[in-house]
């Protein structure tokens, strides 16, 4: 199998695990509780509550998105979902329903008049949750991106779009901005992108699935300034921050926004506590009724841990990235394709001594099938811009910077031999 947790993988995303995260969901298992609503497991809706309400904390997300504040319980809040698809797939269909309602539609006759707009770089799953969400598909933007902004979403051309649609008879009704896009490592501006949304009445939903966890430190916090202006914003501590797999952190400003669209009421589940409106019912707020005990790993990991050691372990991981992208642009073979912001590097090998750049794509992808037959390092890649880019991610659980500078001489005597065999074939 693929080892996620070898501190030599560089693929895709961060897989971070811990004790406490392992510890969390064994005994979770072992509960092997449904709590679907809060009677059927009143600690278990308690404990994610919390959690979900220190983490907005830490990253410091205004009090409308909390679940409890200081006057009590509060308009907002979250639920742990499975992954950033759920996230998407939740908030596109209360995005639906109230620009149905918004519009004077009857029922779901209105429904191709809605458009929904994502950079080009947004993570295919926010256009497969829109054709799930009913959507479509000729209404669905992916807006192109470039270099001039750093592969990030434009607001001046957003905005551009967005009025067309309108002058067209459609409605704008969702937009989805990235930070830390897992293919580019873009960062859409999400305070212009809000500005943009009011004009339109659309929802915003913010996908910080892998930097959101970054945001906990105070020097990446800006990356999620204007935040206080969207309707929704998610991350997944499974990718970044020491918990493992499933747990997607979803916050919304106003809870009934999702509700009115996903709440079941069958007669099994009435209860006196549901019905007094001062608890939460999860089921709710998801697709799916049941729901695992997800908040106990995640309370686990912020109880063990505390603030300071998940700060140092995001600090650690960015900062052996930072030393990978040094080798990297001190080298002149390769190029850093997109800044890096967070712990993912971006680079490729540049065309040289006449190549072209169809060349220099497959010199990429030669340099990465031959990295992963090694079984010493694993990468994956992405296209940006119409180039074949490798994508290396630090952030596994046991990697340290002499696994990183071990990759590092790989790819350096790799690319040598490749370099080497071209010459001798020419």
């Amino acid at each position: 199998m693929t080892h996620w947790a070898s501190p030599n993988f560089f693929a895709f995303f961060p897989s971070t695990n811990s004790a406490a995260a392992i510890a969390g969901d064994l005994i979770a298992s072992a509960m092997n509780t449904v709590g679907f609503t809060w009677q059927a497991n009143p600690a278990a809706t308690e404990m994610e509550v919390l959690a979900l309400d220190w983490l907005a904390q830490l990253l410091r997300l205004p009090a409308s998105f909390m679940n409890r504040t200081a006057a009590g319980r509060g308009t907002g809040g979250g639920v742990i979902l499975g992954t950033t698809s759920e996230a998407m797939l939740v908030t596109l269909v209360s995005a639906r329903d109230a620009a149905l309602r918004r519009s004077g539609s009857e029922g779901v006759s209105g429904l191709p008049r809605l458009a929904v707009y994502a950079a080009d770089q947004t993570h295919s799953t926010f256009f497969k949750a829109c054709r799930l969400a009913g959507f479509d598909p000729a209404n669905i933007r992916s807006i192109p991106t470039g270099p001039e902004t750093d592969y990030a979403l434009d607001p001046a051309k957003l905005l551009e779009i967005m009025q067309a649609d309108v002058d067209a008879g459609l409605v704008p009704t969702y937009i989805c901005a990235t930070v830390g896009t897992t293919s580019s490592n873009a960062v859409d501006p999400v305070g212009a992108i809000a500005d943009v949304a009011a004009v339109f009445n659309a929802w915003v939903h913010v996908d910080a699935a892998y930097a959101g966890s970054a945001c906990i430190c105070p020097e990446f916090r800006h990356h999620l300034d204007g935040v206080e202006r969207v309707d929704s914003i998610s991350m997944s501590p499974h990718k970044w921050l020491m918990t493992c797999l499933d747990c997607t952190c979803l916050w919304v400003r106003d809870t009934h926004r999702l509700t009115d669209s996903l709440e079941t009421n069958p007669e099994y589940l009435k209860n006196d506590a549901s019905e007094s409106g001062t608890v939460t019912d999860l089921k709710d707020m998801q697709v799916g009724v049941g729901r695992r005990f997800r908040g106990l790993k995640l309370w686990m990991v912020m109880r063990t841990y505390g603030a300071a050691k998940l700060q140092e372990h995001i600090r650690s991981d960015v900062a052996m990235a930072k030393m990978f992208e040094d080798s990297v642009r001190s080298d002149d073979r390769f190029e850093v394709v997109v800044p890096r912001n967070f712990a993912l590097v971006c680079f490729r090998i540049k065309p040289s001594r006449g190549m072209t750049e169809e060349d220099a794509d497959e010199a990429n992808r030669e340099l990465m099938e031959r990295l992963n037959r090694t079984g010493k390092a694993y990468l994956a890649h992405t296209v940006v811009g119409g180039k074949f880019v490798l994508r290396f991610a630090v952030g596994s659980s046991l990697q340290e910077e002499r696994h990183v500078r071990s990759a590092w001489e790989l790819i350096k005597k790799t690319t040598a031999e490749i370099m080497q065999e071209k010459i001798v074939v020419e």
